[in-house]
């Protein structure tokens, strides 16, 4: 109602159509989701995004983030979302799911989306995050293993060294200083992930679900 440049995109005239309602929004919503068009629309744009050289293919980051779903039962079912389960991240507990996101290692632009429970580990997913044309693919110490997964093969991986023994490094030992200098270059590559979380949790306001189910948060 307030953008005339939103309504030019989307080709709503007012001297002609009302904007659609609520309802019409869900249905167009349900729509996109059991034809499978948001996986379709976002393929799209990925091989636009690679025409124009934006996408270099060459290397992926792997990453995953938690997003909290409601864990009040005082609803009509009295009951929560049974595709939604707990996690232990650190000494806090959360309920949610988890949004796991491969992310060009050039470019920082988001590949491919999956939508699992947030107590799936992140390494299972490794291989669904991967193009298939990538030589190198990062991931952090929760990612441990990932090599030697049959689903994740093709790629070379660097995952980060635990924190625990990062830690316990010697700094007065000269192999000590190259390690964690390979640990800070493989770190300024792994943050590119970061910025999709951003725009996922602040810009576009998805710190919580918005829908009952994995398939449509996946969607949204």
């Amino acid at each position: 109602y307030d953008s005339q440049a939103l309504r030019d995109f989307v080709g709503i005239d007012l001297s002609r159509e009302s904007v659609p309602d609520a309802t019409t929004l869900l249905k167009f919503r349900r729509l996109l989701l059991d034809n499978d068009l948001t996986k379709a629309l976002f393929e799209e744009i990925n091989a636009h995004l690679a025409e124009q050289g934006l996408l270099m293919r060459a290397g992926t980051i792997v990453d995953a983030t938690i997003i909290a779903a409601p864990s009040s039962t005082k609803n009509e079912g009295n009951k929560r979302d049974p595709e939604m389960h707990q996690t232990k991240k650190g000494n806090t507990w959360h309920f949610g799911m988890k949004a796991h996101v491969g992310v060009d290692a050039e470019s920082g632009l988001v590949h491919t989306v999956v939508g699992t429970a947030a107590n799936v580990n992140d390494v299972t997913q490794a291989g669904a995050l991967l193009h298939g044309q990538e030589s190198v693919a990062f991931g952090d110490a929760g990612y441990r293993g990932v090599d030697k997964r049959e689903e994740a093969q093709g790629p070379q991986w660097h995952v980060a060294m635990q924190p625990g023994k990062r830690r316990q490094l010697d700094p007065k030992r000269k192999w000590a200083c190259l390690l964690e200098k390979a640990e800070q270059l493989k770190a300024s590559i792994r943050a590119k992930v970061e910025h999709p979380f951003h725009v996922i949790k602040n810009l576009f306001r998805h710190r919580k679900t918005r829908y009952k189910g994995l398939a449509k948060n996946e969607a949204q």
